[in-house]
């Protein structure tokens, strides 16, 4: 039975991911901030799907509590077969409107984090021969908008660049571009307006996209997108100029004034 590392596991696509690999019978390590969460979830899972579920409360944030993860993902003697890169949050606000430690707070976690847990995993993996790694971004990648649709870039890149690394290692790496998806990752006051701003059918939930990016995992594809409206929509903002997509966040910030 293969163990799956999943970050940002305590609510949202996290622990959506824990769910559906519970199902699937695999073992799993549930990362995230929040202890008491993390506890209400793995009783969850371990009676509903009798695998078991390891918790551990970390801060990616903090660099000591990021090489415990980094740690956990290095052990041999209890290797893991799949890290799925997940803990991820915005802010709602522009990089001037920001402070230094709020813009510092988000690469940590969305770049560093990434890369750090990658690191630790990879050489158990490639010298086992086998194991993944899932990284996810978001459709915001293809925007230049934000820094968050940066960070979200770079993990796009970031997995295509894995992935180029680890062929011929039997080790793969694919990354899932959701788009909005009804989870907590919306509610703050910040980012709320999201809600009324998008019709219903530009929401996807949280099942349709861990399906399709497991599916995808299963595959070996690499880039993941789990909508056919959202397929349509990365193209268009690829075709698009970075002149054009830029001028959105200023659009949006003058709507919130």
């Amino acid at each position: 039975m293969a163990t799956v590392l999943i970050t940002g596991a305590s609510s949202g696509l996290g622990a959506e991911f824990a769910w559906q690999l519970a199902t699937a019978r695999h073992d799993l390590v549930i990362v995230a901030r929040s202890r008491d969460r993390l506890d209400e979830l793995a009783t969850s899972i371990r009676s509903a799907a009798g695998v078991s579920v390891e918790v551990l409360a970390a801060d990616l944030g903090v660099e000591s509590d990021l090489e415990r993860v980094a740690t956990r993902l290095a052990d041999a003697s209890s290797p893991i077969s799949l890290l799925v890169n997940n803990a991820g949050y915005g802010s709602g606000r522009s990089f001037l409107a920001n402070d230094w430690a709020t813009e510092k707070a988000m690469i940590d976690v969305m770049v560093t984090a990434p890369a750090r847990l990658a690191h630790a995993a990879l050489p158990g993996m490639v010298a086992r021969g086998h194991g993944a790694i899932l990284n996810v971004s978001s459709v915001a990648a293809h925007l230049a908008n934000s820094t968050y649709a940066a960070h979200k870039r770079w993990l796009l890149d970031f997995t295509h660049a894995l992935a180029g690394t680890l062929a011929g290692t039997g080790v793969s790496a694919s990354v899932v571009i959701p788009g909005l998806t009804r989870t907590r990752f919306h509610d703050s006051p910040e980012l709320s307006h999201y809600h009324d701003a998008f019709p219903s059918a530009a929401w996807l939930s949280p099942e349709d996209v861990v399906t399709a990016a497991l599916a995808g995992l299963r595959r070996r594809t690499v880039v993941v997108t789990p909508s056919a409206r959202y397929r349509v929509v990365g193209v268009v903002a690829r075709s698009v100029p970075r002149s054009v997509t830029r001028r959105t966040s200023a659009v949006r910030r003058r709507g919130r004034e």
